[in-house]
């Protein structure tokens, strides 16, 4: 599976969260994320652009492979592979044994709005400030997947600057 996805920083999350209902949108669900990314003992994550995380949450915890990033028009396009575990400690207790090192915590309030095969995420991150992300999970083309992203983010009036970098790669750029 490819996650095609944008990020903008928005300096009113309340307009864009009446812009998604307004045009037909639905809040899915509003949760607490807590991220923790390991990075491997045989290679550096952070050179390879690569990302391994738990994410644990009031209701669930998801594994998550992120394979490197590639941009097509302003969109950030990796291979995510994701697994739910009903014993996130144990994960935890595994891959550090093994060699893997948590490298920071990311943690969000995230509201999961749909729209047509669209995903909207309205993201509050601790340390960064607030964020939107439109993203659509395909196996076909990747060019074609970004320009509808590109016009959903038209559609949802999302302006600005569009960051490819993680939310872990932000924290960890903070002096």
């Amino acid at each position: 599976m490819l996650e095609i996805e944008i990020k903008v920083r928005v300096p009113d999350i309340g307009a864009i969260r009446d812009q998604i209902l307004s045009c037909g949108g639905a809040l899915s669900e509003t949760l607490t994320e807590h991220d923790t990314y390991y990075n491997a003992p045989h290679r550096d994550f952070g050179v390879t652009d690569e990302a391994l995380r738990l994410r644990q949450t009031e209701i669930r915890s998801t594994i998550t492979y992120k394979g490197p990033k590639n941009t097509i028009l302003g969109s950030k396009i990796r291979e995510e592979l994701n697994l739910e575990t009903a014993d996130p400690e144990t994960f935890d207790r595994i891959v550090t044994s093994l060699g893997f090192v948590p490298v920071a915590v990311v943690i969000k309030r995230r509201e999961y709005y749909h729209y047509e095969d669209f995903t909207i995420s309205l993201d509050q991150v601790e340390g960064l400030g607030d964020f939107v992300e439109i993203e659509l999970i395909t196996q076909n083309n990747a060019e074609e997947a970004a320009a509808r992203v590109d016009q959903m983010a038209k559609k949802m009036n999302v302006t600005g600057e569009r960051i490819t970098a993680s939310y872990l790669e932000l924290l960890l750029s903070i002096p």
